[in-house]
Formats: structure tokens, sequence, C-alpha cells
């Protein structure tokens, strides 16, 4: 088995103690962000548009644009 190691130790003589501390640490860290997925131009056709603001808008909300 030649793997390389996922981490080394240069300095200073660790416990058995903390090496499992830092193990649990770096075992406990997220991975990379998951890509967001990716939406068609069709579904994102079908999406409302940004709505009005101000007085009248709950009125204007149901308008055709």
């Amino acid at each position: 088995m030649s793997q390389e190691p996922l981490f080394r130790v240069t300095r200073g003589m660790p416990t058995a103690e903390e090496l499992a501390a830092l193990v649990g640490a770096l075992s406990l860290r997220p991975g990379p962000p998951a890509a967001a997925p990716v939406s068609s131009l069709w579904a994102r056709s079908a999406r409302p548009g940004p709505l009005p603001v101000g007085p009248g808008a709950w009125r204007a909300s149901a308008l055709p644009r």
C-alpha cells in the first residue's frame, strides 16, 4: 500500500489524543460547495418577475404585465 498520507506532523511530538483530536477536526470540515442546479430558459420563463413596490402594490401584483 503506497498511498501518500493525508497530513504530516512536521514539528513537535503530538500525543495519540492530540492526533485523534486533529483527525476528528479535519474530518468535520465541509467539502467543496455543491454547484447550483442550472435551470433551463423554459423553466425561468415561467417564474414571475419582480413585484411592484409602494402604494397600491397589492393591487398591481394581480394585474397582467
